[in-house]
């Protein structure tokens, strides 16, 4: 059963299209991940979701009720953290806690009893009546997941919610995300480290410029392209028109699906291929006819990078370099 449906959402500001015609269904009790580079319309897509921006045209139903028609409805059902944090640094963080219990109207008895459950869920015990001014970014993170979930939101909504955390701290996030989802808790969270969704994601949505590109559970994504991955190096650090060659080269080999040059990574070849007997040899092969050198050959399982690449044509880290003008 979805508990979000979302239906031909469309949004542009001024002459840049964020979404165009995007429909989505989100089941409950499950971790939702929507997955795109820097750009791709997923901020947009959950303020939209959250109620802080008005789509141009199309629909959003949380739990039956209209994002549009009634959004002070939604917003009870909604805990949303945001990717920007906003903490007031002169309060600790039982103050900020308490303070956003009061804004939900929550009575006290029950406001102190959800803090308690919350500082213990993220080990907060030895942070939270000392002011957030003083805590690391991982605390803070910490803190603000606290103030989503304080009300008992039915769906937790999280944009980017480990960007410039350490490996410790997402390992902590990443926990806390699948403990919430196992006591029915519906999450939806954006990223764009692959990584991220392929570990915590029941489903996930692929978003590219504003369109859905891809929807289904990651292994079923990856299991659609009926193939493997393999990476080619030229040199460590390949020239482009040497690349450019090798690609050519090797799109005329039967077995090979799509080739892919990925400048993120020196100008490397991604390719996904049909399994055929001593494939890497003649992949090998094909390279070494041109008088080239081989410097690695890797394969692998498909990646969701591998689905992202078939649907666009680019990898995931190309399309954020270009979205940053890199």
């Amino acid at each position: 059963m979805a508990l979000i449906e979302i239906s031909n959402l469309h949004k542009t500001y001024g002459e840049v299209t964020a979404l165009n015609g995007v429909s989505l269904a989100v089941p409950a009790g499950e971790i939702f991940g929507l997955l795109g580079p820097n750009g791709a319309g997923k901020t947009t897509l959950i303020r939209c979701l959250c109620t802080l921006t008005r789509p141009d045209q199309g629909e959003i139903l949380v739990a039956g009720i209209s994002t549009l028609e009634q959004p002070r409805q939604v917003r009870q059902k909604l805990g949303y953290v945001a990717q920007e944090l906003a903490l007031d640094k002169v309060l600790t963080g039982r103050e900020l806690l308490q303070l956003h219990g009061d804004i939900y109207h929550l009575p006290r008895n029950f406001a102190k009893q959800r803090i308690g459950e919350m500082v213990t869920l993220l080990n907060l015990e030895d942070w939270v009546d000392r002011r957030t001014g003083g805590y690391s970014g991982g605390m803070k993170k910490r803190l603000d997941l606290a103030m989503g979930l304080l009300h008992q939101p039915q769906v937790l909504v999280l944009d980017e919610p480990t960007v410039g955390l350490d490996i410790e701290s997402r390992t902590v996030v990443w926990e806390f995300l699948r403990n919430v989802r196992s006591q029915g808790t519906t999450v939806f969270l954006t990223s764009h480290y692959l990584e991220e969704i392929d570990a915590l994601a029941d489903q996930v949505a692929i978003l590219d410029q504003g369109q859905l590109i891809a929807s289904d559970t990651p292994a079923a994504l990856k299991s659609a392209l009926g193939g493997e991955r393999v990476t080619v190096k030229v040199r460590e650090f390949t020239p482009r028109d040497e690349a450019e060659r090798v690609r050519d080269a090797l799109q005329t080999l039967h077995f090979v699906q799509n080739v892919i040059i990925n400048t993120t990574q020196g100008n490397s070849l991604n390719l996904v291929i049909q399994p055929i007997p001593n494939g890497l040899t003649v992949i090998q092969e094909q390279v070494t006819g041109l008088n080239l050198p081989v410097f690695s050959v890797m394969q692998s399982q498909p990646s969701l990078d591998d689905v992202y690449l078939a649907a666009t044509g680019r990898t995931l880290q190309d399309a954020d370099l270009a979205a940053r003008g890199g």
